[in-house]
């Protein structure tokens, strides 16, 4: 049974209840033994001080499943450890991190909208959906949401990628950034690729989406071929970029995101009769 996300929350807690507990961007977890637990009640009786703005997400194959915060400056953490997100791909359910995701997203929110943006007074939990509302004003916020588009770029058999100046060295990834007020996605895409790499594109396409909660941004992908230009990276933010075939990809993103879901389309696109040339994460 797939995740069911809900609003309203059992009446009775249980003890099979998943606590997706945040402290800033890092979940409480609890060590299995082929990699990493999300915490169960009984789990979080020893925190101290106690998790705090808990949230109903939904039910996973019949478990329900909370969010919650911790405050800054727990020390005692019943033998749990906190890690980063991103620390968690391989080592945790795929599906248990898209609920953390989602469960990061709503702490967010929460923690950043305890005041009216408009009045400055304090804002309050709607009843009826998942939204806060300040009571001396009437505004009502409902969770944030970042859209951002992510593109792959192909011309022939070759791929663009870049390295962002973010990035560890050697690492590359395909392009993407947000959507402007009153733009289009696909003007977005055109837009952010002259940007950063200075050359132009055609046929933009849609390819598929994904959220990623870092800390609110929903991931459009397209696809969209080269029309012509010479590449001049931006320095600002980024420190490389060039057309790649499929048997010399760099470093490139992890299986879990939608940026190597591009990359592996292009790979299917454009097969190699090297196995490991295609998958640099079988050669590192």
């Amino acid at each position: 049974m797939p995740f069911k996300p809900e609003f309203k929350s059992p009446l009775i807690p249980s003890s099979r209840d998943l606590w997706f507990v945040f402290q800033q961007d890092r979940l409480l977890l609890k060590d299995g033994n082929d990699g990493y637990r999300i915490p169960v009640d009984k789990d979080l009786a020893g925190i101290q001080p106690a998790p705090i703005r808990s949230q109903y997400l939904g039910a996973l194959d019949g478990r329900p499943c909370y969010a919650a915060e911790l405050p800054d400056g727990n020390q005692e953490l019943n033998g749990l450890h906190l890690k980063g997100l991103r620390e968690t791909f391989g080592r945790l359910d795929e599906k248990l991190i898209w609920i953390a995701g989602r469960a990061n997203q709503l702490i967010d929110w929460s923690r950043n909208h305890q005041w009216c943006g408009r009045c400055g007074e304090p804002t309050e939990d709607r009843s009826r959906e998942r939204a806060k509302i300040c009571r001396a004003c009437g505004l009502v916020n409902y969770p944030r949401l970042s859209p951002a588009v992510i593109m792959a770029v192909v011309r022939g058999d070759r791929l663009l990628l870049a390295s962002n100046k973010r990035f560890k060295a050697g690492f590359y990834s395909v392009l993407a950034g947000f959507v402007e007020p009153g733009e289009t996605l696909e003007e977005c895409v055109a837009r952010e690729i002259k940007e950063e790499v200075g050359i132009r594109v055609k046929n933009i396409r849609y390819f598929g989406s994904q959220p990623w909660p870092f800390p609110n941004s929903l991931m459009v992908g397209f696809i969209a071929d080269y029309a012509d230009g010479e590449i001049m990276a931006d320095p600002a933010e980024i420190t490389d970029a060039a057309w790649f075939t499929a048997e010399n990809l760099p470093s490139i993103p992890p299986k879990i995101t939608i940026a190597r879901h591009l990359i592996d389309w292009f790979v299917a696109k454009n097969p190699t009769s090297d196995p490991s040339a295609a998958d640099p994460e079988l050669t590192s």
